[in-house]
């Protein structure tokens, strides 16, 4: 690091219709901000203000680290979060971090999700992605984080499925022999996705499904942890210098 200030930027997709998008990315930003390790901590969006092409001009600090608020990588994180940044011109020291879903670190708290919503070593874990058939880098972090939480041996089984992509979250049952499934969905937020589209798709009463003598369990979205602070933190730290 180079000496003088240091800021952090998150910077997330956000939306225009729903609040609930961005909340996450303000909570983590005031948890990192009152552990002190950087001088200015911000945050900017794709889809609403602060907007990620005046970002930098709430700095002071000349050596900032943009860690994406984002679960894929690929187009968004690759592209567009750069451009919109303008990070080719910006004239500081710029240091930018893989997004939040390539980080190892996710997988424990996936795996804090799944107890929160009664997981036991005798139940199945659902990691549930969005995906898209559009991106195949979409699905990538997903099945890593699957592959991570199964290593870790705290549940009898874990399976990867999908919102928009096969294997679709409805074949959930099928893909497992469990009495209990907990599906976590590896979400940013408890947006319209997580609150809305999953649970009537799914036909959740509440927050599960009973189904011949089983149950599927739905937690909540694994971005809206405290935990994904310390995620944050561990991407900054490791974060390379910008190069075009």
């Amino acid at each position: 690091m180079t000496g003088g200030k240091r800021g952090l930027l998150l910077a997330g997709h956000g939306s225009h219709l729903d609040a609930n998008s961005s909340a996450p990315i303000f909570a983590h930003a005031a948890r990192v901000r009152a552990r002190g390790c950087y001088d200015e901590v911000k945050v900017a969006f794709w889809k609403e203000e602060p907007g990620l092409s005046r970002a930098f001009d709430a700095f002071t600090a000349e050596d900032i680290t943009v860690v994406p608020v984002f679960i894929s990588s690929g187009y968004f994180t690759e592209e567009v979060l750069p451009r919109e940044l303008g990070l080719a011109t910006v004239g500081r020291t710029v240091r930018y971090a893989a997004p939040v879903g390539a980080h190892g670190a996710l997988a424990a708290v996936i795996i804090q999700r799944a107890r929160e919503a009664g997981a036991g070593p005798a139940d199945a874990v659902a990691v549930l992605g969005h995906g898209t058939p559009r991106n195949p880098n979409s699905e990538k972090n997903i099945y890593a984080q699957a592959e991570r939480v199964r290593t870790s041996g705290a549940f009898a089984e874990v399976t990867t499925v999908f919102l928009d992509q096969e294997p679709s979250m409805h074949n959930v049952f099928e893909m497992t022999a469990a009495t209990t499934i907990v599906a976590v969905p590896v979400f940013v937020a408890d947006g319209w996705h997580v609150g809305t589209t999953i649970p009537a798709d799914l036909a959740l009463d509440g927050a599960e499904l009973r189904r011949d003598g089983r149950t599927l369990r739905y937690a909540r979205a694994v971005g809206t942890h405290e935990l994904v602070a310390d995620v944050i933190l561990a991407l900054a730290a490791e974060a390379p210098l910008w190069t075009s």
